[in-house]
């Protein structure tokens, strides 16, 4: 038998050797489930799966063999046990560590997600992008009335644009989504398969006064002289029984009047182009003066009172001329429009700097405000960075703002 040292350094030298693949399995182990699964697996079983790997006659119990206890190199192969359960449970700490801090991007749900099929995506501007269509006749809803015909025409005829770097399941929520908004439907379900092909049942709007009503106002009917040219969305001062309520003209019943936008003449003569030309003024209804009916909407004990009580007249409030509006009518004239997203994880804005995703060049969009943490941050700088769920107002077209939100919201 070799001196005490010497034994120490061969137990050192062949736990290092034997050690090391266990190691690597415990690491990897410890890192898999945690960041996978969130889930830690206890360190004496991966301790003890590492040691039967290094073959020392099942682990730990072998530090109770005969056979070690009494042999002649029992001192090299005790030592070089301990390193191996040193080693591994080191190597497994680190895995389950580094599993811990890692941002998760992936996920079991993740793999076992249905996908879109290679055959169905098409690169457009260097991004991937899928079409969806609608198959078969659009079913209805049960428990709603039935879809109309030119509405179920619209929704089977149409086609929608969509990224082609998210799971099936998320791509139906956000064809749903669309369609409800696009249609302003009362509820749609769809179904895809991995060729886009899309089975949807829809229910149609429910459309009313009561839907267009903010919370807590009530709608009424009165009777009352109101001043020429009162129209929908007027504020008015309702004076009914010696009192003085504040309302919202939601419509009148007497006569109609045209909205009064430029002339085609006019836009030209400003300067503008046949794109500036307006379309053909549309109507509302609005107060021919004199005694009319108005619909008005009022909290709830103002109308209690007012229909107990007979209204006398209505008063007009002035709003005045805001800047903003005229900045907003020139973007508009531009062809320009505003909106507001949301950045969701892992979009191209998702953990990058406005100048990193280069929005203006690739989106051709301009972004106007951020909201991080509840906070708006206004004419933000190419080194502000966005994070998911930020909120930020761009301005762009209408093309160019719906191909940025699929992008990033």
């Amino acid at each position: 038998m070799a001196s005490l040292p010497l034994e120490l350094l061969y137990g050192l030298y062949l736990g290092v050797l034997t050690g090391f693949v266990p190691a690597l399995i415990a690491w990897a182990l410890g890192f898999g489930f945690k960041y996978f699964t969130g889930i830690t697996i206890p360190g004496l079983g991966v301790v003890g799966l590492g040691v039967a790997i290094a073959g020392l006659n099942g682990g730990l119990l072998a530090l109770a063999d005969p056979s070690l206890t009494g042999s002649e190199s029992q001192v090299r192969l005790t030592v070089a046990l301990l390193v191996v359960l040193m080693v591994t449970l080191y190597a497994h700490g680190q895995g389950d560590k580094m599993g811990e801090n890692l941002p998760r991007r992936l996920s079991f749900g993740r793999f076992a997600a249905r996908t879109l099929s290679a055959d169905v995506v098409e690169l457009v501007g260097g991004r991937g992008q899928v079409r969806v269509t609608v198959v078969g006749d659009v079913a209805d809803v049960e428990g709603y009335p039935p879809l109309p015909a030119d509405l179920r025409e619209k929704i089977s005829t149409g086609e929608w644009t969509f990224p082609a770097d998210v799971p099936v399941d998320e791509l139906e929520t956000r064809f749903a989504d669309r369609l409800q908004t696009e249609f302003d439907l009362a509820d749609v379900s769809v179904t895809l398969d991995e060729r886009a092909r899309a089975t949807v049942a829809a229910a149609p709007p429910m459309s009313g006064l009561s839907k267009r009503l903010a919370a807590g106002k009530r709608a009424i009917s009165v009777t009352a002289l109101a001043p020429t040219g009162v129209a929908r969305g007027d504020e008015v001062t309702v004076f009914a029984g010696g009192d003085a309520f504040d309302a919202t003209v939601f419509g009148v019943v007497d006569g109609e009047k045209p909205v009064a936008k430029p002339s085609a003449d006019a836009a030209l003569a400003d300067g503008g182009t046949d794109e500036d030309v307006p379309p053909p003024p549309e109507t509302v209804p609005a107060a021919a003066g004199g005694e009319c009916r108005v619909t008005l909407a009022v909290d709830r004990p103002t109308a209690t009172r007012l229909v107990a009580t007979d209204v006398d007249r209505l008063v007009v409030r002035s709003r005045g001329v805001r800047r903003e509006f005229e900045l907003i009518n020139l973007l508009r004239r531009a062809g320009k429009r505003f909106r507001r997203l949301t950045v969701r994880e892992g979009g191209a804005l998702d953990g990058s700097t406005l100048g990193e995703a280069t929005v203006r060049d690739q989106f051709s969009v301009a972004v106007l405000a951020v909201r991080h943490e509840g906070r708006w941050s206004l004419a933000p700088r190419g080194e502000r960075r966005i994070e998911a769920d930020d909120d930020v107002i761009a301005v762009g077209s209408a093309t160019d703002l719906t191909a940025f939100a699929e992008a990033v919201a």
